[in-house]
């Protein structure tokens, strides 16, 4: 990785995520991406504290349950303005992906009764949602976006409905990235070896049990194919993702259950190509990370999954109302080794190319150093 950058001002940076804080036991690529953000600005050359872990995290927007992340939330700031009177304020509150279920509900009011910018990463705006009971959930969330001194956007699809609400918004673009760490080698195959695909995903309702369900579909259309497949990954939805796979011989598939990092990047040093449809994605952690291993990336042209793999250069996007696409497209890349030997180094080229920490750091040093800030005795 390449040393820190020298930032024009070494800024303290106070860092929220509402929906799951850096430090929150159960992974997820939201986990992952506040860990991500906060090494990226501390690469940048500045300092980031964890200023809370308060979950703003709701199911259901009930109203009582409103009324107690409320008062939980009153009951934080009181403690965190306390604690920077006595101490000193930040010069920044930088928040990670807030958004109707998971509000910023500390550092809007934060902000402005010290005078500090509000910044975003990742945040999103549900129209909708302003006449239902999540209203004043989302209320929080539009009075933030127009407080807001920079909002970064990692899709094109979240900067253009930001664009729609907050037309007045300093919006930048952040490209999604990882920590790519050059993969373990690749070990030796058999020469007759099957194609190894594979698919790293949480085994939960919802997206990725849809995912599943559609890759297990294309997959029992290519059975006089030769493949073998790989699943890693756990989670409560792990019967209903079996059976979505109960057609296919269980020889042709390998169910690892959770693997540690390490484990993962050994798995994909091992396959050939990474098959995930990506239904609902925000854009996907895993596809960069299996890129960086030199895989080359089956998926869906749906939701954010175009930021993160380029149709025809790193991968193949199949369109998602298109019956059949996505089958065809795994077809391709079965029948012809080339072209997956093509793809997949230039998904590794990308991805250590443009995708890096350091990258990122880069990019987001240069957009705070852009931001004013207010003088130091303005903030007490």
């Amino acid at each position: 990785m390449a040393p820190p950058r020298q930032a024009r001002r070494a800024l303290r940076i106070a860092f929220y995520a509402p929906l799951k804080a850096p430090d929150h036991p159960v992974p997820s690529g939201d986990r992952t991406m506040a860990r991500l953000l906060q090494a990226a600005l501390a690469h940048a050359g500045h300092r980031v504290e964890t200023v809370s872990t308060l979950r703003a995290w709701l199911r259901e927007p009930a109203a009582d349950a409103i009324a107690a992340l409320t008062a939980q939330a009153a009951a934080e700031r009181a403690r965190i303005a306390a604690q920077w009177h006595a101490g000193g304020a930040p010069d920044l509150w930088f928040c990670y992906h807030p958004y109707y279920r998971a509000p910023d509900l500390l550092g809007p009011p934060l902000a402005a009764q010290f005078g500090l910018p509000w910044v975003s990463a990742e945040a999103s705006w549900a129209g909708k949602r302003e006449v239902d009971a999540w209203a004043p959930l989302q209320a929080a969330v539009s009075a933030a976006l127009t407080q807001g001194a920079l909002h970064l956007c990692f899709t094109e699809r979240d900067r253009a409905g930001l664009a729609r609400v907050v037309p007045a918004a300093r919006l930048a673009a952040l490209a999604p990235f990882i920590a790519a760490p050059p993969p373990p080698p690749r070990p030796p195959r058999a020469p007759d070896a099957p194609p190894a695909l594979i698919a790293v995903a949480m085994l939960r309702p919802g997206a990725k049990l849809d995912s599943h369900r559609r890759l297990a579909a294309a997959l029992g259309t290519l059975l006089e194919r030769p493949w073998h497949l790989t699943l890693v990954g756990d989670g409560p939805a792990r019967a209903e993702v079996e059976a979505a796979y109960a057609a296919i011989p269980a020889a042709r598939l390998s169910w690892t259950g959770e693997l540690d990092a390490a484990a993962v990047a050994a798995r994909l040093a091992a396959a050939d190509v990474y098959v995930w449809p990506g239904c609902g994605e925000a854009y996907g952690l895993a596809y960069l990370e299996a890129q960086a291993a030199g895989l080359p990336v089956v998926a869906l042209a749906t939701a954010g999954v175009p930021a993160v793999v380029r149709d025809g250069e790193t991968g193949l996007l199949a369109a998602p109302d298109t019956p059949g696409a996505y089958a065809a497209a795994l077809a391709r890349l079965l029948d012809d080794a080339a072209l997956r030997a093509r793809l997949g180094a230039a998904a590794q080229r990308f991805v250590h190319d443009e995708r890096t920490l350091a990258a990122a750091a880069a990019r987001l040093g240069a957009l705070l150093d852009s931001l004013p800030l207010p003088r130091d005795d303005a903030r007490r």
